[in-house]
């Protein structure tokens, strides 16, 4: 069985797949791996955020009165499915295609070359 993280089985959950691949890619010093490992986990995570209400969650209390100590303002997070996850990962790579495609048109080749490697890189992980 084959010990890089990034060739890791499908049968391992996407999340775990970009996490295993992260320190793999930070320590080969690839700059556009650990880019795109790192956008792509901090979009799951950002996914899994659970909106604040418009006050802060203070709820117009004095100070005195509002809770204190540790975890009185955690909130649960969303659990995210498979697909979902997968669907993020997608998008992103979505994001990317239309981003290259725009940088083809008007800028710098160099830019869009570096989010096709990226593209490449969330493709591998998603199979």
């Amino acid at each position: 069985m084959p010990t890089d993280p990034t060739s890791s089985a499908s049968t391992a959950p996407l999340r775990e797949r970009l996490r295993a691949a992260l320190p793999a890619a930070m320590k080969a010093r690839d700059k556009v791996a650990t880019s795109a490992l790192r956008s792509a986990l901090a979009a799951i995570e950002n996914a899994e955020a659970v909106d604040v209400p418009a006050g802060g969650g203070g709820s117009g209390l004095a100070i005195e009165r509002i809770a204190v100590g540790l975890g009185t303002a955690e909130a649960e997070r969303r659990v995210l499915t498979e697909a979902r996850i997968e669907q993020i990962v997608r998008a992103e790579i979505t994001e990317r295609e239309a981003a290259a495609a725009g940088y083809d048109r008007t800028g710098p080749a160099e830019r869009a070359a570096l989010l096709r490697a990226e593209i490449a890189v969330l493709s591998a992980q998603v199979g």
